[in-house]
C-alpha cells in the first residue's frame, strides 16, 4: 500500500498495523459504487497476514452491495487460511448483520479486544 489513507468520496480507509496485524479503518458509507476498493486492500492483504481486522467505528451505513462484499471477503479469507475480525461495529450494521444471518462469519471484538457474538 503506497499511502496510509486511500479515499474514495463516500469511503475513507486508512491503514495502521497493531502488533504485526493488519487494521483497515473504514469512514463513510459501505455501498454500491465504494465496495471495490475495500474488497481490493483486504484481498491484496490475504496472502501475507493470517488476520486482518476492519474497525467499522465510523462506518454507518451499508447496503446489498456492502453485504455481498463482505460475503466475498468472507470467502477470500476463509480460502487463504486467513481471520477477518470486525471491530466497533456501530448498533445498525450489527443489526443488519444480524438480519441477514452474517454476523457468524466474522469474529467480532469489542473496544477492548472482548470477542462478542
Amino acid at each position: 500500500m503506497p499511502d496510509n489513507t486511500a479515499s474514495s468520496k463516500g469511503l475513507t480507509l486508512t491503514f495502521e498495523e497493531s502488533k504485526g496485524i493488519p487494521v483497515i479503518r473504514c469512514s463513510g458509507r459501505v455501498v454500491a459504487g465504494f465496495t471495490d476498493r475495500l474488497y481490493g486492500e483486504v484481498r491484496a492483504l490475504l496472502p501475507n497476514n493470517k488476520r486482518i481486522i476492519l474497525d467499522f467505528t465510523e462506518v454507518h451505513h451499508i447496503d446489498s452491495m456492502g453485504l455481498e462484499m463482505l460475503a466475498r471477503i468472507y470467502v477470500s479469507s476463509k480460502s487463504a487460511g486467513c481471520v477477518v475480525d470486525i471491530v466497533n461495529m456501530g448498533k445498525s450494521v450489527r443489526s443488519l448483520l444480524g438480519i441477514t444471518h452474517m454476523l457468524s462469519m466474522f469474529q467480532m471484538i469489542g473496544e477492548n479486544g472482548i470477542r462478542m457474538g
